[in-house]
């Protein structure tokens, strides 16, 4: 691939719906309309893996559908009735997969704080990429992240790109000591 080439890989756009025409689309039922009035001003940047440590299969999706199959590894038993989602996955290689439009509330942050006000899925757009707090992540995942956090912020006032563990401190750890926040150059508080 010519460097031209790699560049537009990168480069990702959202309709007027809140979707990413370059991404897959699986939609997921774990969504609902974010409140009345609601500016959309933060990015959340995630980590997971499913089972832990494992990248590139189906659990992750499988997780944000409601489809896990709870005897397929033993991890997965606390996960049994949870319902969650995020607006996107990263995979290892840039792979891009959108699971609810922007313009809905996913159920990514969970119990959460950001400068005062809780609640942050109400107000945030969620993107989980596969790793683990033990592992670097990929350079085409930090290049494919900057295309699409650069698109969002065409389209919404964000105001900051946070990691899980700032609006969960002492809950959530992700996107964990292995993400290079200065490969992404965006992080702002």
């Amino acid at each position: 691939m010519t460097d031209a080439c790699a560049s537009h890989r990168w480069v990702f756009a959202l309709d007027e719906d809140g979707w990413v025409k370059q991404a897959a689309r699986i939609e997921s039922p774990n969504r609902d309309c974010r409140p009345r009035n609601c500016a959309v001003e933060l990015i959340v940047i995630h980590g997971i893996s499913l089972p832990p440590g494992c990248f590139g299969g189906p659990d992750v999706a499988r997780l944000f559908m409601n489809t896990l199959c709870y005897e397929d590894d033993p991890y997965f038993e606390h996960l049994r009735g949870l319902r969650v989602s995020s607006h996107f996955l990263l995979r290892r290689d840039g792979a891009l997969l959108q699971f609810v439009s922007c313009r809905e509330r996913a159920w990514h942050a969970g119990v959460s704080n950001w400068n005062g006000r809780t609640g942050c899925n109400d107000f945030s757009i969620g993107i989980e990429l596969e790793g683990t707090d033990d592992v670097p992540y990929e350079d085409d995942q930090y290049r494919a992240c900057r295309g699409l956090i650069a698109a969002i912020r065409r389209s919404y006032p964000i105001t900051a790109v946070v990691g899980h563990s700032d609006i969960a401190p002492g809950r959530k750890s992700d996107p964990g000591p292995f993400f290079d926040w200065s490969k992404l150059a965006t992080r702002s508080r």
